[in-house]
């Protein structure tokens, strides 16, 4: 979550998608995810990120290391699958991974939702996700061993 130069909380919410406009795709498997910008005034697509290679469901980890860093900026990714590890890498990475409660599940209606949510009083599961993310001993170790 950020603050825009209204003094507004805003946050980026993603969507793995096969056609933009619903949450029908696997995140191990996705080749596009979708990302918006959300406030409680109400949303604006960004930008899709797109994912090339070999992206079949195999358990091949490597794969997601480029959505992970994709999706550092996001609180949210909707999906219609995901795997454990891929779940934990995410949330490890301050991301909520929301399983879409179908694939003909609508990108407009979760925004539309999200946007009445955030002007009322949100429930704790997005109360937790809008908390800014903090940097665990881990990461912190890692960035030095990048520098």
């Amino acid at each position: 979550m950020t603050i825009d130069k209204f003094g507004q909380r805003t946050m980026k919410i993603a969507f793995t998608t096969s056609d933009r406009v619903h949450i029908n795709a696997h995140f191990g498997s996705a080749q596009e995810i979708d990302v918006y910008e959300i406030s409680d005034s109400g949303y604006q697509f960004l930008e899709t990120l797109q994912f090339e290679g070999d992206l079949k469901q195999d358990g091949n980890e490597d794969k997601i290391t480029p959505k992970l860093d994709a999706l550092v900026d996001c609180t949210i990714v909707y999906v219609t699958a995901i795997g454990g590890s891929a779940a934990a890498r995410l949330i490890k990475k301050g991301v909520t991974p929301i399983k879409a409660q179908s694939e003909a599940e609508e990108i407009a209606n979760i925004l539309n939702k999200l946007v009445q949510t955030l002007k009322g009083n949100p429930p704790p599961w997005l109360r937790k996700a809008l908390q800014p993310k903090t940097k665990s001993f881990e990461d912190e170790l890692e960035e030095e061993a990048t520098v």
